[in-house]
C-alpha cells in the first residue's frame, strides 16, 4: 500500500475556486475519511487524486511520487463510486474480472483473483447472477471487489454507502471495517454522513469552502475541534454555541439573571455538548420547549436566557413541556467570538 500526499494543493474552474491550498498526508495503510458540506470540495478532491480531475495548482505524490501527470490508470488506484456503475449485462464474476481482462491479465489469473475477492467479500454464491439479481448491499460489495482484483496502491470510495438504506449502511460500514483490516489498505473515502465517518476513520479531514479545517482521530475532532465549524460539524445533536462575557471565574449569557460557572474574561463563545449537560435538581435555570423521544434516550430542547439548547437525558424522561429545569455542566469548549478559533 502506498501514502498519499497532498501538498498546498489547489483546484479552480476559472474565477471558481474548489479547494483553495490543501496540505494532507495520507500514511500507507490508514483510513482517512472527507467530511464536510455539499460543495465544500471533497469529491472534487478524490476525482483529483484519481486523475478524474486537473491540479490547477500544488503537488500529489502517490506511493513518494509525483503523480499530478500521470493518466488515471498509472496511478495505482481504484475508485467505487456511489452508483455502483456495474455492466448489467455481465455476471457478478464477469464484472469483477473486466479490468483484468482489459489489462490482457489470463483468464485462469483473472478469475483466481476473482475468487480470492468473492471470499473476503462473502460473495461466492452470487457469482454467477447478474446486477439485476442482487440487493444494492451486494451490489456495492461488487463494485468493492471489482476495486480489490485490481490489487491497488489507494483506494477512493466516494459516497458508496449513500444509497442504501439505514440498516443495511450500518452492516456495510462492519463490511468495510473488516475489509480494511484483512487488506491493510489505504483508504480515501468521501462521505456526507458523520456517523460513516467516525466510525470508519483512522482520521477524519473536515473540509469547508475548500480548505482543510481540522485532521485529526474522531476523537480529536469530537473533544477538542479547532474552530466553531468543526465544533458545530462533527456530532449530533450539533455542538450548543453560546455568546457569553467572561467575569473571571464566572460568565454571563444574555437574557439570565444567575451567572454561569464558566470561567473566562471577556467576549467569547461558550460550546456545550448536549452529552455534557444533565438535568439536574438544581444549576443554570431553563424553561423545557421540545423532547424527542429516541427510545433509549432524549433530546431535551429547553430555552435558557435568550438562547435554546439541546440536552441529551436517558429515558423516561421525567420532564413536559412548559417545564422549568436546571441544567448542570462537565466539559465546556471556549471560542474566539469573532474569527471562530479555539481558544484552549
Amino acid at each position: 500500500m502506498a501514502t498519499v500526499t497532498l501538498d498546498n494543493l489547489h483546484k479552480a474552474y476559472g474565477e471558481t475556486v474548489v479547494l483553495d491550498g490543501v496540505n494532507v498526508e495520507v500514511a500507507s495503510g490508514e483510513y482517512i475519511v472527507l467530511v464536510g458540506p455539499s460543495g465544500c470540495g471533497k469529491s472534487t478532491l478524490l476525482r483529483c487524486i484519481a486523475g478524474l480531475e486537473t491540479i490547477t495548482a500544488g503537488e500529489l505524490c502517490i506511493g513518494g511520487k509525483r503523480a499530478n501527470e500521470r493518466a488515471p490508470r498509472d496511478r495505482g488506484v481504484a475508485m467505487v463510486f456511489q452508483s455502483y456503475a456495474l455492466y448489467p449485462h455481465m455476471t457478478v464474476r464477469d464484472n469483477m474480472a473486466f479490468a483484468l481482462k482489459v489489462a490482457k491479465v489470463s483468464k485462469k489469473e483473472r478469475y483466481a483473483q476473482v475468487d480470492e475477492a468473492a471470499a473476503l467479500l462473502e460473495l461466492t454464491p452470487l457469482l454467477d447472477r447478474l446486477p439485476g439479481q442482487l440487493s444494492g448491499g451486494q451490489r456495492q460489495r461488487v463494485a468493492m471487489g471489482r476495486a480489490i482484483v485490481r490489487r491497488p496502491d489507494v483506494f477512493l470510495f466516494d459516497e458508496p454507502l449513500s444509497n442504501l438504506d439505514p440498516a443495511l449502511r450500518g452492516h456495510m460500514r462492519v463490511e468495510l471495517k473488516r475489509m480494511h483490516r484483512r487488506l491493510g489498505a489505504t483508504i480515501v473515502h468521501v462521505t456526507h454522513d458523520q456517523v460513516e465517518a467516525l466510525t470508519l476513520a483512522d482520521r477524519i479531514v473536515v473540509l469547508d469552502k475548500g480548505q482543510v479545517q481540522q485532521v485529526g482521530s474522531p476523537r480529536d475532532l469530537f473533544e477538542r475541534p479547532a474552530n466553531v465549524f468543526v465544533a458545530t460539524f462533527i456530532g449530533a445533536p450539533a455542538m450548543n454555541l453560546l455568546p457569553v462575557i467572561g467575569e473571571g471565574e464566572t460568565c454571563r449569557l444574555e437574557g439570565l439573571e444567575q451567572a454561569l460557572p464558566v470561567s473566562g474574561t471577556g467576549a467569547f463563545t461558550l460550546g456545550l455538548r448536549p452529552s455534557d449537560m444533565f438535568l439536574a435538581d438544581s444549576g443554570i435555570p431553563g424553561v423545557v420547549d421540545v423532547i424527542e423521544s429516541l427510545g433509549s434516550e432524549a433530546m431535551v430542547h429547553v430555552t435558557v436566557g435568550a438562547h435554546d439548547v439541546v440536552v441529551r437525558a436517558e429515558e423516561p424522561v421525567q420532564v413536559n413541556s412548559g417545564d422549568v429545569v436546571h441544567l448542570k455542566l462537565s466539559t465546556v469548549h471556549r471560542f474566539d467570538g469573532t474569527t471562530g478559533r479555539r481558544l484552549e
